[in-house]
This record gives C-alpha cells, sequence and structure tokens, in this order.
C-alpha cells in the first residue's frame, strides 16, 4: 500500500505551525525526533507530553493523508464515503465526494500502532495518544458545500462531507498538549506475565478520556540543544516581544534576551481586480522588525 508511507508527511509538515510559534517544546525538536519517522524511532525517549503530542498529530496526519488520497483518487483500493450521507438537509443536496475518514483512521492504526504491543507503559500511552489523534479527524468532520447557479445565486446547494483543513487539527491539538493528563505506571501480574498499565496521578482531576493527551514523564529543559532529548535549544528562535505568552521573547529566550534586526520585504500591495477576470498588484517594500532570541 502506498498510503501512509508516501503520505504521512502532512503530519509533520504542520506539526512545526500547527501550534504556532509558542509551541517551544516540540518545534525545538530536531527533524530526526518530530518527523514522520517518529512513528518508527525513538520520538523524544521520555514519555513527555511533547512525545504525547508528536505521536498524536503524526497518527493523525496518517489518516488525513490517506483519506484526502482516496478522495482525490489517486488511490486504488479507497474512494468516497457512501455511508454517512442520510437525508438531505433544507435548500441542499448531496454531491461531490465525501471523505472516508473512517477508512482514513483505520490505516492510521494498523500503521501508527503496529509496534505497540508490549505490555508496558509506554505502549499504552503511545496507543492512547495515536487514537486520541485519529479521533480529532472524525471529531472535526464537517459539511461542506458549493453553490450553483447563474452569478452566484446558490439555486442548488451541493453538500459532502469534508475533513477539516490540517492546520485546525494541530491548533486543537496544542490545546490537548496544553492541557495533557500526568499519569502514573502501575503493574499488575496477570497469566501472561507483568503488564503496565496508566492511572490519572491526581485524583480531584478529571480523569483524562480517549480524546485527551497522557504522559508520566516529566519534560527536560528544552533551553539549550541537547542530543540525548533531541532538543535544537531556542537560540535564533524568532520570538514576538509584544507577548507575555510562551511564544515571547522573556520565555522563548529563557531569560537570555533577544536581538533584534529589520527586514525588508516585497509583498503584492494596492491590488485592482479589473472585469473580467484578473487581478493587477503592485510591488511594494515594507520594513519589519525581527526578533530573534539571543
Amino acid at each position: 500500500m502506498e498510503g501512509p508511507r508516501a503520505r504521512a508527511p502532512v503530519a509533520p509538515g504542520d506539526a512545526r505551525s500547527a501550534g504556532g510559534p509558542g509551541f517551544t517544546s516540540v518545534c525545538a525538536l530536531g527533524p530526526e525526533t518530530a518527523g514522520a519517522g517518529s512513528l518508527r524511532e525513538p520520538v523524544p525517549r521520555l514519555a513527555t507530553r511533547e512525545s504525547a503530542f508528536v505521536h498524536a498529530i503524526a497518527s493523525a496526519g496518517v489518516a488525513f493523508a490517506v483519506t484526502r488520497s482516496c478522495a482525490e483518487g489517486t488511490s486504488t483500493i479507497c474512494g468516497c464515503d457512501s455511508h454517512h450521507k442520510g437525508p438531505p438537509g433544507e435548500g441542499w443536496k448531496w454531491g461531490g465526494c465525501s471523505e472516508d475518514a473512517d477508512f482514513g483512521v483505520l490505516v492510521s492504526r494498523e500503521f501508527a500502532d503496529a509496534r505497540e504491543n508490549r505490555p508496558d507503559a509506554r505502549s499504552a500511552m503511545n496507543k492512547h495518544n495515536n487514537e486520541a489523534g485519529r479521533t480529532t479527524i472524525l471529531d472535526h468532520m464537517h459539511l461542506k458545500c458549493k453553490c450553483h447557479g447563474l452569478s452566484g445565486s446558490c439555486e442548488v446547494k451541493t453538500c459532502w462531507w469534508a475533513q477539516p483543513d490540517f492546520r485546525a487539527i494541530g491548533d486543537f491539538l496544542k490545546d490537548k498538549y496544553d492541557s495533557a493528563s500526568e499519569m502514573v505506571v502501575e503493574k499488575h501480574r496477570e497469566s501472561r506475565g507483568w503488564v503496565e498499565t496508566l492511572r490519572a496521578k491526581y485524583a480531584l482531576f478529571k480523569p483524562p478520556t480517549e480524546r485527551d493527551l497522557v504522559y508520566y514523564e516529566n519534560s527536560p529543559n528544552f533551553c539549550e540543544p541537547n542530543p540525548e532529548t533531541g532538543s535544537f535549544g531556542t537560540r535564533d528562535r524568532t520570538c514576538n516581544v509584544t507577548s507575555h505568552g510562551i511564544d515571547g521573547c522573556d520565555l522563548l529566550c529563557c531569560g537570555r534576551g533577544h536581538n533584534t534586526r529589520t527586514e525588508k520585504r516585497k509583498e503584492k500591495c494596492h491590488c485592482i481586480f479589473h472585469w473580467c477576470c484578473y487581478v493587477s498588484c503592485q510591488e511594494c517594500v515594507r520594513i519589519y522588525d525581527v526578533h530573534t532570541c539571543k
């Protein structure tokens, strides 16, 4: 099957931008630990919330890419979804190619979970976070519609099931990263031997659901480069001087301060629509202040 391996890079490609510039920890990971190979290599080695995010978004990326490939007709083993249509709504009818996310999730489950068959805590954590990423795809499926008629009158509207933009998936998982549940490892004696399971560390908090990310080890310091954790550090990272959040220069630069330089950028401006039908633009040079961590 050409699906997962050929198309999976959609996840890591968007993983760096999914959480925005404030997503320091995962973006500080090297390409070897944050890329598509992270399903086959040590992700980061520790069972941290960063590892939870990488597993979730990579698993979601496989499901997303396979589903999109089926809808585009580039795969011969799948096609459009015809199982979740139901009756049409008022003012619209079914049309187009509904994306078969269930099939994409199935392929992702077989691909991403293939190695997670050990009776230990890390496999339990990885499988949970993989499934959380895939569930995000299913939860965000929505109707996408197109109008038909003279001059956009929308006399006829056809709709189909579609996946959201992958950035929306990344943003949602970034929120799950921020609220990830810390777990503790418990050992149980079963007929096959010792088995490790996970339990929420704090009983007063709401236990994690299948849509939440889980971890059981604290994150290392990502401020400095560390080959053991895969961190590139935050030196030379672009920061937001006006933000008080994690993308702000105070936090992102770990107290080292930041440098400021001016940068000229060519951009299209003063665009005019001409009937019919093209747009002409001028080219303007704008000056920006760019702040990077020391």
